[in-house]
């Protein structure tokens, strides 16, 4: 979002890190973009816990190995996205919060 930050990551991790930063940055303008959200901490707030939502999902999708949801498991993810839902709406709606 047109900020600059100067960071550092182990030798040979420039790539990956500069894909993160891609995603984040991603993430970040798109919710800015919706135009409910205007502060830069809540945006990287609302962007940092989409991200971490969509995270295991990513990581353990075309994983040949990787076990499948128990029903417990599905129920808390349900329940995870409802609470973003929720925090998105709140934080668009009230400019308090944080």
């Amino acid at each position: 979002m047109g900020q600059s930050y100067m960071l550092g990551c182990p030798e040979g991790g420039e790539a990956r890190l500069l894909n993160v930063v891609a995603r984040v940055d991603d993430a970040m303008c798109k919710i800015r973009e919706a135009g409910k959200v205007r502060s830069r901490d809540r945006i990287a707030v609302l962007a940092a816990l989409n991200l971490a939502f969509d995270t295991p999902e990513q990581a353990g999708a075309g994983t040949p190995d990787a076990p499948a949801a128990s029903p417990s498991q599905s129920g808390e993810a349900a329940k995870l996205k409802q609470l973003l839902q929720r925090l998105d709406t709140a934080l668009s709606s009230d400019d308090n919060l944080i």
